[in-house]
């Protein structure tokens, strides 16, 4: 509406042109493209022979899996009410076994391989929490897997980062 006076009337306050939900997109992943390189200038590459101390506990803890594994195979162990296959107890042995020697080699197969099975215990464990958890000592054991394991995890993500790493010159 005009001014009476012979003003033009006052528009709203036009705002730069905002940009398009690509260019948002673009830019947030160029800053965080920033802060990964800036991650990955941080990290040392592994020395010759180095392990990370968390890479070097999987590979005791799998070595202990597999070794358990046997000796309960070998010792008549039941699982509901019947004696496994030799197949069914050879298989996880191995499996954890060949884990724990490429994590004790600091191979990068092997850490991504154990973190697979901690994501399954994590699934596992919460949905067992959700849904049979019946008694406080059942909640509270579950919840101490669930902590032990998501630590494992959190801190194995940096030491795969560190053995992936190409040696700096």
């Amino acid at each position: 509406m005009p001014d009476p006076a012979g003003e033009q009337p006052r528009k709203r306050k036009q705002r730069d042109a905002s940009p398009t939900p690509r260019e948002r997109m673009e830019r947030g992943y160029a800053k965080a493209e920033e802060r990964n390189q800036a991650t990955r200038e941080a990290l040392d590459p592994l020395a010759e022979g180095e392990r990370p101390l968390v890479v070097t506990i999987g590979a005791v803890v799998s070595a202990l899996i597999s070794a358990s594994i046997v000796i309960g195979y070998v010792s008549g162990t039941e699982v509901d009410g019947e004696k496994p296959l030799l197949v069914q107890a050879l298989a996880p042995a191995l499996l954890t076994g060949m884990m724990a020697w490429g994590m004790w080699r600091a191979r990068y197969w092997a850490v991504l391989g154990f973190q697979l099975i901690l994501v399954f215990v994590l699934f596992s464990a919460f949905f067992g929490l959700l849904v049979a958890a019946s008694s406080l000592a059942q909640i509270a054991g579950t919840l101490a897997l669930l902590a032990v394991a998501g630590t494992f995890f959190f801190f194995m993500v940096k030491a795969m980062a560190r053995i992936q790493m190409p040696t700096r010159e």
